[in-house]
C-alpha cells in the first residue's frame, strides 16, 4: 500500500499567526500600562507643584498705604492695613477662627508681642459699625468693646454680605493695640496667616513728629 504524504504547512502557519497575535496583544497592553502610568505620574507631579506654589504664595496682598492712628497723648493706638485677594485666588475666608493675626511692637524700651488677636469681621461684631469716612469713630467703638486688650477686625468694602473676601472686594484690617501703644521710632510688624498660602507680613517704623488725634501714612 503506497504511503500517503500529508502537508501540515498550513496548520503551522496558523499556529504561528496565533502566537504572533498574542505577542502583539500583550505588547499593546504593556504599552498602555506604561503610557497610563506616565500620564498618572505627570498629573501627580503637576498637582504637587501647584500645591507647592499655592502654599508658597500668600492668599492676601497689601492694597495701599498702612495707616496709624495717633491718640491725644501722641501714641499710636491702632493700625489700618488695606488688603485684597492675591491674583489667581477666588476668595479668602476672613471669618473668625479663619485668620490668625499676630502683631509685634518693638523699640527703645518697648517690647510687645500680641499673638492671635483676630476677632472676625466687622459684620460678626454686633456692636461695631464700619464707616470709611470716619475711621476714628470705628476705632473708638473697637477700643470701647476691647477694654484695653489688643484685637483685630476685618472690614470688607463692597461686601456681598458674607465673610469671604473676594476679588471684587477690598478689606481693611483694623488692629487696635490696646495698652501696647507704639511710640516714635518704634517698629511694628503685622503677620496675617490665611487658611491657605503663606503669611502676609507687613513691617513699618513709626516716624518722629507725631501729632495727636489724627491718622498718619506709614506707606
Amino acid at each position: 500500500m503506497p504511503t500517503i504524504k500529508r502537508c501540515r504547512k498550513g496548520i503551522v502557519g496558523i499556529e504561528a499567526a496565533i502566537i504572533l497575535i498574542a505577542f502583539v496583544v500583550i505588547a499593546a497592553a504593556l504599552a498602555y500600562v506604561v503610557v497610563n502610568t506616565g500620564f498618572f505620574a505627570s498629573q501627580k507631579s503637576k498637582d504637587t507643584i501647584m500645591r507647592g506654589i499655592s502654599e508658597a504664595a500668600s492668599s492676601l496682598q497689601l492694597d495701599g498705604s498702612v495707616l496709624a492712628y495717633v491718640n491725644k497723648t501722641k501714641n499710636v493706638t491702632a493700625l489700618v492695613v488695606p488688603v485684597k485677594v492675591s491674583v489667581g485666588r477666588e476668595g479668602v475666608d476672613v471669618s473668625n477662627n479663619s485668620l490668625v493675626v499676630t502683631v509685634w511692637v518693638s523699640g527703645t524700651g518697648t517690647s510687645a508681642y500680641m499673638p492671635d488677636i483676630y476677632n472676625g469681621t466687622i459684620g460678626e461684631a454686633n456692636n461695631i459699625n464700619f464707616d470709611t469716612t470716619n475711621l476714628t469713630e470705628t476705632i473708638a467703638n473697637i477700643s470701647e468693646s476691647a477694654k484695653g486688650k489688643p484685637v483685630a477686625y476685618m472690614a470688607i468694602v463692597n461686601s456681598d454680605g458674607d465673610n469671604l473676601l473676594e476679588s471684587s472686594e477690598k478689606g481693611f484690617l483694623i488692629i487696635y493695640l490696646g495698652s501696647n501703644t507704639a511710640k516714635e521710632y518704634d517698629k511694628v510688624k503685622v503677620e496675617v496667616k490665611a487658611p491657605v498660602g503663606a503669611s502676609l507680613i507687613v513691617e513699618r517704623e513709626i516716624p518722629a513728629g507725631l501729632e495727636g488725634n489724627q491718622f498718619i501714612d506709614l506707606g
